[in-house]
């Protein structure tokens, strides 16, 4: 989001383009102090509503001609000093009766902790790091048991952009959520979202658009790993990952998911691939058995979306009930433990029903290395049992272009995802092939990012109000 213009802690650091060729030798590059933040590389602002290299229209707007549409949910609680909020992280401090849960906020303003053990309706501002002007902490993760946060540094953070701005990590020490410290930042050639690989001892970084200087045939950044076992000292490896994703293309790789069974499933421009990150099993694209690791994965399943059934080809995020989450989503005995993928293609289009859907696909016939194969002339895809968008549906506003599919969190077949300013959707995804809205919170300032089912409650980031606490009465 757009950048803002007040400080309130010095920064320090390199340019990013000589600090991006110290990542890109292999070399960790950190700041000179805990406490210390890297200068920003000032460039011309982005217009407000930048995403995904896409832009948004009608950000924030409010319309007289239309009221809030609320249905099968209640408001029961605000933050609304969390406006910018676009990623949250619920955290647990002790056990017992002395157990206290603490929610975290990403946003422009760089990270909130706010108490909600003792009324969870009213989160309670307790702490805060200043970033201001930061982009973005999008799908902000944390390592629970070193009660650690990674806030990833978009390019366009601070006034930059994705040719030449400086992108990075942010490893924040939230052990005491009043006094929260950096413990180091480190520079890497990508920063649209960070996500812990293997029990947050690597991150996985990816995104957005690519850079000046990389490779022209690249469409975007794919992945970078860094190794954080040593929190105080990261260490980048050189050679990027999830490469030639896009019909064996390189290309922008948006974010990961770790599904309960371990798989990291990579999600971006050319569609969903899952990954082994540890243990030994076979490769289907090297034919052999082999270890896999955070920096060397081997190819599990996934591939492109059927460009027939969808809008573009970005895929935002993905979810996979497996395993423990088997009951989450579809009925296992009739559609499979982890057969499913629930997918965001997040795009931006004339017109609302030509933005980003809800994509639920198949997982079979991609497991034989088909995903990491594909070619423009031998294309493979994914097969689409259902898709679902906001445009025309009950509780929409007419008035919106703005209507794209983003993050979403899944309970009990229910999927609870944000559509920006079509606000928070609740689908019985019971049936993949027949998705169905049973509730819906759309006030008329919308801008949902992100929900979480938290307890009994969902809480949603939006970026024009901050932290709604909403509570499900569709049962």
């Amino acid at each position: 989001m757009s950048p803002r213009n007040t400080t309130r802690r010095s920064v320090h650091g390199a340019v990013a383009v000589a600090a991006s060729l110290v990542v890109m030798a292999g070399t960790a590059w950190a700041c000179p102090g805990p406490d210390a933040h890297p200068t920003p590389a000032r460039a011309a602002p982005q217009p407000l509503g930048v995403h995904a290299d896409h832009v948004r229209r009608d950000v924030g707007k409010t319309s007289p001609q239309v009221s809030e549409a609320v249905k099968g949910v209640k408001l029961v609680g605000t933050a609304p000093g969390a406006k910018s909020a676009t990623s949250l992280v619920f955290m647990d401090y002790g056990e017992g009766a002395r157990k206290r849960t603490v929610l975290f906020a990403s946003g422009g303003y760089g990270l909130q902790a706010f108490d909600i053990t003792a009324d969870p309706t009213h989160p309670k501002l307790v702490g805060q790091f200043d970033l201001p002007g930061f982009w973005e902490g999008e799908d902000t993760d944390a390592d629970h048991k070193r009660k650690i946060i990674y806030l990833s540094r978009d390019p366009r953070a601070f006034g930059g952009n994705t040719s030449t701005g400086e992108s990075g990590v942010y490893v924040i020490d939230v052990s005491k959520p009043e006094t929260m410290k950096q413990l180091a930042y480190q520079v890497l050639p990508a920063g649209h979202t960070t996500s812990c690989v293997n029990d947050c001892q690597y991150l996985w970084t990816g995104g957005p658009a690519k850079a000046a200087g990389m490779p022209a045939d690249w469409g975007g950044r794919p992945v970078w790993v860094t190794d954080v076992r040593d929190p105080r000292r990261p260490k980048v490896f050189k050679t990027p990952i999830d490469t030639g994703r896009n019909d064996g293309k390189t290309d922008y790789t948006h974010d990961i998911q770790i599904d309960s069974s371990g798989v990291a499933w990579a999600s971006g421009r050319g569609g969903v691939r899952g990954y082994y990150t540890s243990g030994l099993h076979f490769d289907p694209v090297k034919k052999r058995f082999r270890r896999a690791t955070a920096f060397d994965p081997v190819p599990y399943a996934g591939g492109g979306i059927d460009e027939a059934t969808t809008n573009s080809s970005f895929m935002h995020n993905s979810y996979r009930a497996v395993g423990r989450t088997r009951d989450q989503a579809a009925d296992p005995r009739k559609w499979g433990d982890g057969q499913i993928l629930y997918i965001t293609e997040e795009t931006f289009n004339d017109g609302c029903a030509g933005d980003g859907l809800l994509v639920i696909a198949s997982l079979k016939g991609s497991y034989g290395g088909e995903g990491w194969r594909s070619t423009p002339q031998k294309p493979f895809r994914l097969q689409t049992l259902s898709t679902w968008g906001a445009a025309g549906k009950e509780g929409s506003r007419p008035d919106s272009d703005d209507c794209s599919a983003h993050y979403f969190a899944v309970r009990d077949g229910v999927l609870a995802q944000s559509f920006y300013s079509q606000g928070t959707r609740f689908l019985d995804v019971s049936d993949p092939t027949n998705p169905r809205q049973v509730a819906y919170f759309r006030p008329d300032d919308a801008l949902s990012w992100a929900p979480y089912w938290h307890g009994n409650y969902v809480y949603v980031a939006d970026h024009t109000r901050g932290i709604d606490v909403l509570q499900p009465t569709l049962r």
